[in-house]
């Protein structure tokens, strides 16, 4: 995924401010995976928290439903099953990431002030807002998750 492990550089192109600060975001929760075997990227301390691969997951399922569901005719509702993904955690990197993919390109073709369809009063640029805030969320829970389960820590 673009952005790697650096802060994004401060730009005046406010679209690609937004996306750089989602990519770093999105980087952060891939690196979290990084080595996991299928066992400890569903593990979950004490049956609590989100694993992981949840977290991965939940993320993709995140951009799914407010882009395409904010921006198109189509709905997306809200599964619990997204927390307990049953695929390998490479599958769900390889989607969080081609989802990233599609989310920059609509972004990057639509204008910020685009109306969300979903939130009422709210446009693309609001949205964009929201994934990085949630997505900044999950990558500080993924960190947390990695830690407690084998001491990786970093960025």
């Amino acid at each position: 995924m673009p952005g790697g492990t650096g802060v994004p550089a401060g730009t005046g192109d406010e679209r690609e401010l937004l996306l750089s600060w989602l990519n770093y975001l999105r980087a952060a929760v891939v690196r979290k995976a990084a080595g996991l075997d299928p066992e400890p990227a569903r593990w979950r301390p004490d049956g609590r928290l989100t694993s992981v691969a949840g977290l991965i997951n939940h993320l993709t399922h995140v951009e799914l439903r407010w882009i395409d569901g904010g921006f198109t005719p189509v709905t997306i509702g809200r599964s619990e099953a997204e927390f307990s993904p049953d695929r390998p955690i490479e599958e769900l990197v390889t989607s969080y990431t081609e989802r990233g993919r599609r989310t920059d390109a609509f972004v990057r073709r639509t204008p910020l002030s685009e109306p969300c369809r979903i939130e009422p009063g709210t446009d693309l640029r609001w949205v964009l807002l929201h994934l990085i805030n949630e997505t900044g969320r999950h990558a500080g829970h993924a960190d947390a998750v990695r830690e407690l389960l084998d001491g990786t820590v970093g960025e």
